[in-house]
C-alpha cells in the first residue's frame, strides 16, 4: 500500500475525496482533484478512465484511486498511472434498478485479483445487504484479496430532520455498516456514503480507519467552496480518537 494512505489508515485520518464512478466531465473532475489537493485530503478515487488518470497526475501528487465494476477498466488506468484500485461507487447503477448482491461482487474481486495480484484493492461492500450479510461478504472479500473495505449507505437512508439531525439519519447506515465490518476483519475499513463533517468523526469512533465523501464537495459549484469543504472534514476528521480495539 502507498505509505502516505497507510499512515493516514495507520491514524485514523484517511479522507478519499470521490468525483464519481461516470464522471468523466474533464472540468468537473479536474476541480474536484485541485480541492482534494489543496483542502488536505490523503487521496482520490476518479472514474477507471486512462485519460482522467493522466489528467489528475499532471494535477496533483495525491494518491489516486480508480473505481469500475469492469474489472479490464483497471488494468488500462493502472498503466495510465494510478496508484490503487476500487470495485464499487455503485450508486449511480442503484439509481437504475441495478442490484449488486453478493455473489457478483466477490467474483469481480476474484477476476481482478488475478489480473492485478500486486495492486491495492478496495471493494464496497453493497448497503443493499443486511448488516450480517454484508459482514460475511467483508470477510469473504478479504479472503479473496481485498486491502481495503469501503461500506455505503447514504442512498439508502430517508432523513426526515432537517439541520444536525437530518445528516446524522443519513450517515446511520454507512455508520452501522463501518461498526460491524470494521471489528470482523483485519484489513482497514473506509466509511463512505452519506457523509459530512458532522458525521465523519462518527465515522472513525465507529471504528472506520478514514473516510469517503462524494456528493457534500462535488455536488458544490466553486471550487473555493470545494476546497472549503474539503478542510473542513479534514479539520473534523483531527479530533477524534479511533476505539483501541480496532486499531
Amino acid at each position: 500500500m502507498h505509505p502516505q494512505l497507510q499512515a493516514a489508515f495507520d491514524q485514523g485520518r484517511a479522507l478519499k475525496v470521490i468525483s464519481g464512478l461516470n464522471n468523466v466531465n474533464f472540468d468537473r473532475v479536474a476541480m474536484i482533484v485541485r480541492a482534494a489537493d489543496r483542502g488536505g485530503a490523503t487521496f482520490l478515487d476518479i472514474a477507471a478512465d486512462p485519460d482522467l488518470v493522466r489528467m489528475a497526475r499532471q494535477l496533483t501528487d495525491l494518491p489516486i484511486c480508480v473505481s469500475a465494476v469492469e474489472p479490464e477498466k483497471f488494468v488500462v488506468a493502472m498503466a495510465a498511472g494510478a496508484h490503487l484500485i476500487e470495485i464499487g461507487n455503485f450508486d449511480t447503477f442503484y439509481a437504475q434498478g441495478r442490484r449488486f448482491e453478493a455473489e457478483e461482487v466477490l467474483a469481480l474481486t476474484q477476476v481482478t485479483r488475478q489480473l492485478l495480484p500486486q495492486v491495492t484493492l478496495s471493494v464496497t461492500v453493497p448497503h443493499i445487504l443486511t448488516l450480517d450479510q454484508q459482514v460475511h461478504l467483508a470477510e469473504a472479500l478479504v479472503k479473496a484479496g481485498a486491502d481495503l473495505i469501503q461500506t455505503e449507505g447514504g442512498t439508502s437512508s430517508s432523513p426526515t430532520h432537517a439541520g444536525t439531525l437530518g445528516l446524522m439519519e443519513k450517515a446511520a447506515p454507512t455508520l452501522a455498516a463501518a461498526y460491524e465490518i470494521s471489528r470482523a476483519v483485519s484489513v482497514p475499513v473506509l466509511c463512505a456514503s452519506g457523509l459530512s463533517s458532522v458525521t465523519a468523526p462518527l465515522a472513525i469512533a465507529a471504528g472506520a480507519a478514514g473516510v469517503g465523501v462524494g456528493s457534500a464537495i462535488n455536488r458544490l459549484d466553486s471550487e473555493v467552496a470545494m476546497i472549503a469543504a474539503v478542510r473542513s472534514l479534514v479539520e473534523s476528521l483531527t479530533s477524534v480518537n479511533r476505539p483501541a480495539s480496532v486499531r
